[in-house]
């Protein structure tokens, strides 16, 4: 694991970065896909600390490679689940996504496409959010995480704001793999962008993101920058 910031950390799971909240026991944000369940307790274990502290899981979204373990890692220790209302209808049934999919521009976002997108399942293991969570609600974790709607990549999606951190949860807004870019996808891509103009004109330094590395210094800024906030 990667430690942010303070009480932040980033759990990179290959393809996609789940992360973990500590304060008052553990919160995990994400879940990578399916079958990621060992990895994320293999990562916080070798951090020195106990999966078993995990309280719960917020879900920034639905899609299989955020919520693909979420159903596992719930059952396995008996805690709840946090997303969005608009995602949790579709967890309950256990759809992934809404289809079809918005491609970004780029060859890297075609490839990044046909690699880990185009072939696999749109499902994940169903099960009923415990907690459904809109714009401006305030999970009293880390001193008050503020959820920010930010629909686009998928209509439910959520970046949190953990503002005694000075960090965004990114979650897929948009990307930081070779650079600040759009996600891969989106179900509407001028929607995605309005919201991540949204979340950027929020007061935060750091920024974590679903795929990509962090951005540790003006993060805001850049994101601003980047989206053509003026």
């Amino acid at each position: 694991m990667q430690q942010i910031s303070d009480n932040v950390y980033q759990i990179p799971l290959g393809a996609v970065n789940a992360f973990l909240i500590e304060d008052n026991g553990l919160t995990l944000v994400d879940t990578g896909y399916k079958n990621s369940t060992f990895k994320i307790f293999e990562s916080i274990k070798k951090s020195g600390k106990n999966p078993n502290e995990l309280k719960q899981i917020i879900l920034t979204h639905s899609h299989p490679d955020h919520a693909g373990s979420a159903y596992e890692i719930k059952t396995k220790l008996n805690i709840p689940v946090y997303a969005h209302y608009e995602d949790a209808h579709l967890i309950k049934q256990g759809i992934a996504g809404r289809l079809p999919h918005v491609l970004s521009p780029g060859l890297a976002n075609w490839i990044v496409f046909r690699m880990f997108i185009k072939s696999s399942k749109n499902e994940i293991d169903a099960f009923e959010v415990d907690t459904t969570i809109e714009d401006k609600d305030i999970i009293p974790i880390a001193g008050g995480i503020e959820v920010i709607h930010t629909p686009g990549h998928s209509k439910g999606h959520v970046a949190l704001l953990i503002k005694n951190e000075g960090l965004l949860i990114a979650a897929d807004i948009c990307s930081n793999m070779m650079g600040l870019g759009l996600s891969t996808v989106y179900e509407d891509r001028e929607l995605g962008i309005k919201s991540i103009q949204k979340a950027a004109s929020f007061d935060f330094d750091k920024a974590i993101f679903g795929h990509g590395k962090p951005i540790l210094k003006n993060a805001n800024k850049q994101m601003r920058a980047k989206f053509a906030i003026t």
